[in-house]
């Protein structure tokens, strides 16, 4: 993979970053690497470890994670703040990736978090991937 591939790549992924709750694509992100759809979706698993709709997905649950901790908005209302459609694909995958159902996440006492610095909240509170969440909870 090239330098500027490279470069192109991480122009999609802070466009994703930046753009989560919008709807976005893998044709659409594509063209924002100049890619086609099929080398970006390659190339972006080789360079970053997972698909883009992976990456995606986890940006998503992160800030639904941060609103669902504030208490004060449904699961329905996150869900479609954070960029999702369908409620039903939204719950399982925030439950494949924290190991437990938006609602039960959003019944927590999240107290304890607040007072550890925000950068290291996000580190502890990060969504794990590639069903590593249930693999942490049988250990």
């Amino acid at each position: 993979m090239t330098r500027s591939d490279l470069v192109r790549l991480r122009r999609a992924r802070d466009r994703m970053d930046r753009d989560y709750a919008s709807p976005l694509d893998v044709p659409a992100l594509a063209a924002t690497a100049a890619m086609s759809a099929g080398h970006f979706s390659r190339s972006f698993r080789e360079a970053f470890g997972e698909t883009p709709y992976g990456y995606l997905m986890t940006r998503r649950i992160e800030r639904a994670k941060a609103l669902l901790r504030r208490g004060d908005v449904s699961v329905t209302e996150v869900c479609f703040a954070v960029g999702c459609t369908s409620l039903g694909s939204f719950s399982s995958r925030f439950t494949e990736l924290v190991g437990t159902s938006p609602s039960a996440y959003r019944r927590r006492d999240h107290d304890e978090i607040a007072t550890i610095p925000a950068c290291l909240t996000r580190l502890h509170l990060r969504p794990v991937r590639n069903g590593e969440a249930t693999a942490a909870r049988g250990a």
